[in-house]
């Protein structure tokens, strides 16, 4: 076995951000070849980032970019399992080359940061994951605009809006962060959903209890208030955050301005 020097592991984990230990071994399995160390340590970071890729990711950083003039605007989202790491200049570094390759390149480009992704992964010891990414271009009269709650910054939405205030599609971006729409407006919501849910409410003790001309109004009323309204359900039924007593709907109305899209990236689960 060669002789493996202090210098020479200084100089591999130099390169790599490997640990000590496993430069001395990678040098001394590489019988001192410092290319051939480099090689297996970057297999032993993709190897060791496969056995995490099942473990959560509910720490990290969401982030946006938006374009000065609000016609383009990016969001990602990188998640990893502990604050510490989140905090991390390295893994902070990571999550601002992602932002900028899909700001560049859209989301398809990804994919290309994989093996940099596995070897930031064996080197920090987590499952690091990039768990969302998207980017807007605006139409004719449309911004961009997005949001991200501080001061974790794991939650954010990108929206694009048409028509309305630069800060009305900022108090959108809020409003979906904490009320979390599946849709837009009631005619995204696919039929056969409704009619499943309408027909769990026709069949509850609830309904049932009441007489039976009465049962298809109260139901109508239910999936109104408990479907369409509540969280997790349509953005333009929902009640306003800002003011509770208009709904999304209402609101976008009387700004003459539309949803067209928005994406929301949690790492909270």
């Amino acid at each position: 076995m060669a002789e493996i020097s202090a210098t020479l592991v200084k100089e591999l984990r130099d390169r790599t951000g490997a640990g000590m230990m496993d430069c001395k071994r990678a040098l001394q399995d590489a019988n001192g070849d410092m290319e051939a160390a480099v090689v297996l340590l970057r297999e032993k970071g993709m190897a060791s980032a496969a056995k995490r890729a099942d473990r959560a990711t509910t720490e990290g950083l969401v982030g946006y970019r938006l374009a000065d003039d609000g016609l383009r605007g990016t969001m990602v989202a990188v998640g990893c399992e502990t604050e510490p790491v989140a905090k991390s200049a390295e893994f902070q570094a990571f999550g601002k080359k992602v932002l900028d390759l899909v700001e560049a390149e859209g989301i398809e480009a990804v994919p290309q940061l994989d093996e940099e992704r596995a070897q930031l992964s064996g080197k920090l010891g987590e499952n690091i994951a990039v768990a969302g990414a998207a980017r807007f271009e605006s139409v004719v009269g449309g911004r961009i605009a997005a949001y991200a709650h501080p001061p974790a910054n794991k939650l954010g939405v990108l929206i694009h809006v048409r028509g309305g205030e630069e800060e009305l599609a900022r108090n959108l971006a809020m409003h979906i962060s904490w009320s979390d729409p599946r849709w837009v407006g009631r005619e995204d919501v696919p039929e056969d959903l409704v009619a499943a849910e309408r027909e769990i409410y026709l069949n509850s003790d609830e309904v049932r209890s009441k007489p039976e001309q009465a049962r298809e109004k109260i139901v109508t009323g239910m999936l109104d208030k408990r479907f369409f309204a509540e969280r997790g359900g349509v953005l333009a039924d929902q009640p306003w955050i800002h003011d509770g007593s208009q709904t999304v709907g209402k609101v976008l109305a009387d700004a003459g301005a539309e949803v067209l899209e928005f994406e929301r990236f949690s790492l909270a689960g």
